[in-house]
């Protein structure tokens, strides 16, 4: 009871054990899911796979098939394949002791940070971590712990960028060759007023699938990730 013989009125966002209310841990889950495509986009394996299974589509000549759809739900499953380690790293360390009131939001978040931030600097050149930083008009970050997410972002997007025209590069180069040895031989039989695409099509489809060509694509990404590939 103050002086004025009124009571006091605190307001507290947590529970009565130091947890965060339910109606807290609401508004951050939406939160969340409202930059969740940003943060996917951003943070994870998701847009170098994606890339490179447009690539490959486009490679084969194929400009519907399979649809976007397809291919980013298949991106999309593949993401969360590569990163199960560290979501699960980035719960354990900073969601699930904000939820039991052992740590606060400011102290999660930057525990969950780290786990995060170890996956996008093993995957990010020096060379695009220097360009942001140069751009940026930023010292010359002393540890990993000095790279802030403003930085490590955009280089991470740069490196997956690169790595996967890299792999689609390779992809493209036996599709090229035989659509030249399809124009080639239609030419020499004097057939230039049918398109090589339609010859070569059968050929291109052929050759992926006796190769098994999705498997290895995925094992190449997968294996970029881990270690395997």
């Amino acid at each position: 009871m103050n002086p004025d013989g009124l009571g006091d009125v605190a307001v507290t966002i947590n529970g009565v054990n130091g947890a965060p209310s339910s109606s807290v841990v609401v508004l951050l889950a939406i939160t969340l899911l409202s930059v969740a495509p940003s943060l996917i986009l951003l943070t994870t394996s998701f847009t170098k796979i994606f890339v490179v299974l447009a690539l490959t589509r486009n490679a084969l000549g194929l400009t519907g098939v399979p649809p976007n759809q397809v291919l980013a739900g298949l991106a999309l499953f593949l993401s969360l394949f590569v990163m199960a380690p560290t979501v699960s790293a980035v719960n354990d360390a900073g969601v699930q002791p904000y939820l039991d009131g052992s740590l606060t939001f400011a102290q999660a978040v930057e525990a969950g940070w780290g786990p995060l931030r170890e996956f996008m600097l093993a995957h990010t050149r020096e060379e695009d971590l220097a360009l942001l930083t140069r751009a940026a008009d930023l010292p010359n970050p002393a540890g990993a712990a000095d790279v802030g997410f403003a930085t490590l972002a955009p280089a991470f997007v740069l490196s997956e960028l690169r790595s996967a025209f890299v792999i689609g590069f390779v992809i493209f180069v036996p599709f090229l060759v035989i659509d030249l040895v399809v124009s080639a031989a239609l030419m020499a039989m004097g057939m230039m007023m049918l398109p090589p695409v339609m010859v070569s099509l059968p050929f291109k489809l052929l050759l992926f699938v006796l190769v098994d060509g999705w498997g290895m694509i995925v094992t190449a990404l997968v294996g970029s990730y881990t270690g395997g590939g």
